[in-house]
């Protein structure tokens, strides 16, 4: 059995302690108030007779104090209760050393696996960890309400971004860089006043996106499109300076010397953004976790120009950055969101060109996303905007002048339902699976609000960059923030894993088979429907969103693998399927997967991606154009995963072997990080629970992980 402690850890399960706890208590009694050894080692068999596979430590006490009472020693009852209470005290004073001696001394594998953009042998990220750590205990043991802690351990709920929680900072982010760039921002006490040039705006871009990713911790979103205007800026005084010191020169000619100069300053000036986004590191011990959203609007007036920005972003993309051995790799940031509309969605379209590009720089570097703006539009009320870094998405909202607002908008924070282990509670029942469904929920309405509840009150001098000077508003020194953070103009996200799982549980069927895709689709309309009921008693933007938190979909399985046991199809995975989507296992091609999906993406307004897998794309161009297509005309959010060895460090597609050390190793460019990297082949060799066997001789005894 294993035995979940107050914070969340698993450890083994250990009678004598059971013992040692009722024992302490004993001798505090008189001798008539004592137990015996026998009543004692009676209690400890009861326990393990329940043949549970997991329990919180929590609950056993309660059966300890339970038994004692029905012994009818009432005098010691009261002296375990005591011991208890004395013993949480102490808890309560510290419970963080061990976790923080552990990630400095780098034996801390749980933080080490926790995000792969972060590495807890640097410095600079430690500190980031360990004040994690502090916050994460903080929250668990005081700033919660016990029975949300509670439901975060037992994998009820995931309270997401714990590590953060104690101070007032919210999730993710659209800055709003038209404000900054036109109007000027303040960073460190010092003006930046609006750019006169394309350079320029680039190097001032990318300090305010390290500024506002250093006082937030989710993503910030871009929109590449407001800087145009400073392509335009650089070409007119490229020309000035031409015509004034080659006054005999033709216009032609001025306008082509200039365009030459200009390639050269839109060159250079993404290189900064990406080489400056990448080599900065943040208070977060990390890069910016930064998306940039690439639209060509047919009545943007600097279309001409977005359009050379966007070619020149996508075309330093598919070439990668060098990495410390000069190999070209895929750097994790930022991401790309390209948007598909009519003048560019390969039907004749005067910017297919640039989709062309894009599709060429997915097939090598899995970038960019695609937004079909088609679609989009049906579900925003004509609107077209970038997700958020966490691939969320705000609910639309009008100013006191009646325009649309989406960028200086953010997401106050998110809570996920784990779907599956309500059916695996349910066990097949579907009436008592509703109404569990209902309770959980409304745990989860609790959890938000502490979310929102933390924030109010929160003075602009927290975060000058944000509040006081654009990257959200313009408030005044020492003004409370309160009414960014009501009547919808921020989000509160209900995130929710596992509807594959959850449909197989109670239906029998995954949610492609009719009568599963009903129930799919009932359970999506029923979160969605609690979201915006939510949303009107309260006046806070409450928004279903289908996270991309892959690491999520591994801890609630774990978690109900330990309490319910191998299920096929599954806790049997080792993963839950992530949020709304088909079943990795399943037979079904890419153009019905998506067409299949888009039903969801709806409903799911919040937040929500779609993916297929492509063999060997880079040998599959034409084919993955014809998708393209397919998106544009059928679903919002897509994006293209690959079926082949695939290593998201550098880009190399092929066969990846295990090396002479039983690691996956990247021959490309060394990567030995299986988080970075897709192993589609499964033929490892495995002999059975304790071993892998590479070649013939070669044996060794591990611990068997999801290759």
């Amino acid at each position: 059995m294993k035995v979940i402690k107050r914070d969340g850890k698993s450890v083994d399960y250990d009678r004598e302690k059971i013992r040692i706890a009722i024992g302490k208590a004993n001798v505090c009694v008189p001798e008539d108030d004592r137990i015996t050894d026998r009543q004692i080692e009676n209690i400890i068999k009861y326990i393990e007779g329940l043949n549970k596979k997991r329990m919180v430590v929590e609950d056993i006490q309660d059966l300890i104090e339970e038994k004692i009472m029905g012994l009818g020693k009432y005098a010691l009852a009261k002296e375990y209760i005591t011991y208890r209470y004395t013993r949480a005290l102490v808890r309560k004073a510290n419970t963080t050393d061990e976790s923080i001696l552990s990630l400095i001394k780098n034996t801390n594998k749980e933080l080490a696996e926790e995000n792969s953009n972060k590495s807890t042998t640097l410095a600079s990220t430690q500190r980031d960890y360990i004040a994690g750590e502090v916050s994460r205990d903080l929250t668990r043991r005081i700033l919660l309400p016990e029975k949300i802690s509670k439901a975060h351990d037992e994998g009820i709920l995931h309270f997401h971004d714990a590590d953060y929680f104690v101070q007032p900072i919210f999730n993710c982010c659209l800055i709003n860089i038209e404000d900054m760039l036109d109007n000027g921002t303040v960073m460190n006490g010092k003006m930046i006043e609006s750019p006169k040039s394309f350079q320029v705006a680039c190097t001032v871009t990318t300090q305010i996106i390290a500024a506002v990713a250093s006082n937030q911790y989710g993503g910030q979103s871009v929109d590449l499109s407001h800087l145009g205007k400073y392509i335009r800026k650089s070409k007119d005084k490229f020309i000035k300076n031409i015509k004034k010191k080659h006054k005999e020169l033709s216009k032609e000619v001025i306008e082509s010397l200039a365009m030459d100069r200009l390639k050269d300053e839109v060159k250079a000036g993404v290189q900064t953004i990406q080489y400056q986004i990448n080599t900065l590191m943040t208070t977060n011990g990390q890069s910016p976790f930064v998306t940039l959203f690439m639209h060509l609007k047919d009545d943007d007036p600097y279309i001409e120009e977005n359009a050379m920005l966007f070619e020149e972003v996508i075309s330093q993309r598919y070439e990668g950055i060098k990495n410390e051995k000069g190999v070209y790799i895929t750097p994790a940031f930022p991401k790309l969101v390209y948007v598909l509309d009519e003048n560019n969605c390969l039907k004749g379209g005067k910017y297919d060109y640039l989709t062309k590009l894009a599709v060429r720089c997915s097939a090598k570097r899995m970038y960019p996303d695609y937004i079909s703006a088609k679609e989009m539009r049906k579900n925003y009320k004509g609107n077209v905007f970038s997700p958020m870094g966490c691939r969320s998405f705000l609910s639309p909202w009008k100013d006191k002048d009646g325009n649309y607002k989406f960028e200086g908008r953010f997401n106050q924070g998110v809570v996920s339902i784990n779907l599956p282990q309500i059916g695996l509670a349910a066990e097949k029942d579907e009436e008592t699976f509703w109404k569990l469904f209902e309770e959980r929920l409304e745990l989860c309405r609790e959890a938000l609000m502490c979310r929102h509840e933390a924030l109010l009150g929160t003075l602009s001098d927290t975060s000058p960059i944000h509040w006081q000077y654009g990257a959200i508003a313009r408030l005044k020194k020492g003004e409370k923030i309160d009414k960014y953070l009501k009547n919808g103009y921020s989000t509160l996200s209900l995130g929710y894993i596992g509807l594959y799982e959850l449909t197989m549980l109670i239906k029998g069927v995954p949610q492609t088979d009719p009568e599963g895709e009903q129930f799919a689709l009932k359970v999506m309309k029923y979160m969605r429907k609690k979201c915006d009921d939510w949303k009107k008693e309260s006046g806070l933007g409450f928004a279903l969103y289908g996270t991309p938190a892959e690491s999520l979909c591994y801890r609630f399985a774990r978690i109900d693998k330990e309490k319910y046991g191998t299920i096929k199809d599954i806790t049997d995975k080792g993963y839950y399927t992530n949020s709304y989507h088909v079943d990795v296992r399943e037979k079904i091609d890419a153009f019905s997967k998506f067409k299949f999906e888009s039903q969801f993406q709806p409903i799911s307004s919040g937040g929500c991606i779609s993916y297929v897998e492509v063999p060997n794309m880079e040998k599959n161009l034409k084919a993955m154009e014809e998708v393209v297509k397919f998106i544009y005309d059928n679903i919002q959010y897509a994006e293209f995963n690959t079926k082949s060895d695939y290593c998201h460090v550098c880009g190399y597609t092929g066969e990846i072997k295990i090396n002479d050390d039983f690691e996956w190793e990247c021959p490309e460019c060394g990567n030995k990080d299986k988080q970075k990297m897709n192993v589609a082949r499964r033929t490892c060799g495995y002999l059975g629970e304790n071993f892998w066997n590479v070649g013939k001789t070669k044996e060794i005894k591990a611990r068997v992980t999801h290759l």
